[in-house]
């Protein structure tokens, strides 16, 4: 079967973005298609098991590992690509900005206000632009974001008293929320922020002195699991998923692919297997409600997506060898 044909067998949520991504549908066909990932497939299960309460899991962030959590049920629906403006999407954010708290023993802050450290509050950060929560939460995310950003460019979750070296993993996280918040406050009609563009470049050039991967020392990969392309992602960083952000963030600015981005799709056709899919990675360790993706080595709908559109954006001559001959 064609690849393409095998990913519009998948979930919903994989069909509207294939549409969209890698076969530039109408904007009512995808759309269509993408009003009914609230209500079927996997994105409609995880809003069914949310609790009254605005709770996943009992938890807004979960021990480590753990992703039955708001934080990460949030983050997984985002990536689903749910519809923010569904009913039962804004019943469950709704809930959330009325019932769930950080450390609520500790009289912690509101969800969509953040926390503390980076990497959450770029993925709070994220999640709140896309589902509509923008607002003082938000800017005091922003704002914390900013100050936190390190002299090499990055970001680290450990306190700077301890780390001024930025860690990949919360690098990407940051810069994830940073461009999502971007994209949702010029939707909204605000100004571009520059500094907030200024320090989003600052981020992505961290990672492109490193080729997305390498020790800038050395050239040697920083991480070995760097390689293991999981969906939907934790809070770890692989390569597929700094590629997909860099696309994303290349259709914002309207630029081209930088040539430093080369090494990370040599290394992502790398892990092509023989019919043009990728496969699944092994996730991380913890509970789910129920998986996502395949299972690790099988063939991945998301990762074959999201490999597909990143090679369409910066390497079309690659993806063009794995199209079908023409009739």
């Amino acid at each position: 079967m064609d690849v393409t044909d095998w990913l519009l067998e998948s979930d919903p949520s994989v069909r509207w973005q294939v549409m969209r991504d890698l076969l530039d549908e109408p904007d009512d066909v995808v759309a269509a298609e993408r009003s009914r990932v609230a209500n079927e497939g996997s994105a409609a299960r995880l809003l069914s098991l949310q609790t009254a309460d605005g709770y996943w899991g009992g938890e807004a962030y979960g021990i480590d590992g753990d992703r039955r959590s708001v934080m990460w049920t949030l983050q997984s629906l985002r990536r689903l690509g749910v519809d923010p403006e569904a009913e039962a999407v804004r019943t469950a954010i709704d809930r959330v900005t009325a019932g769930v708290r950080f450390n609520e023993d500790d009289g912690g802050l509101p969800f969509f206000d953040g926390e503390v450290e980076a990497c959450v509050n770029g993925g709070v950060l994220a999640a709140s632009a896309y589902f509509g929560v923008l607002g003082e939460g938000a800017e005091r995310m922003v704002g914390l974001l900013l100050d936190g950003q390190l002299d090499d460019g990055g970001w680290n979750c450990e306190p700077i008293e301890e780390s001024r070296r930025s860690s990949f993993d919360s690098t990407l996280c940051v810069l994830e929320g940073l461009l999502a918040h971007e994209v949702a406050s010029t939707a909204a009609g605000s100004a571009p922020d520059a500094a907030l563009i200024d320090a989003r470049h600052r981020g992505e050039e961290y990672l492109l002195e490193r080729n997305l991967y390498r020790r800038k020392s050395t050239g040697g990969i920083v991480r070995e699991r760097y390689e293991n392309f999981i969906f939907p992602p934790y809070w770890v960083y692989d390569v597929l998923r700094s590629l997909d952000h860099f696309r994303a963030a290349g259709l914002v600015d309207g630029t081209a692919p930088d040539p430093r981005l080369a090494p990370a799709v040599d290394l992502l056709l790398e892990h092509r297997r023989d019919g043009g899919t990728w496969a699944a990675g092994d996730p991380w360790n913890g509970a789910v409600f129920f998986a996502l993706d395949a299972a690790p080595g099988e063939p991945s709908p998301w990762n074959t997506l999201r490999a597909r559109r990143v090679l369409r954006w910066a390497r079309p001559d690659a993806l063009d060898e794995l199209l079908p001959p023409a009739e």
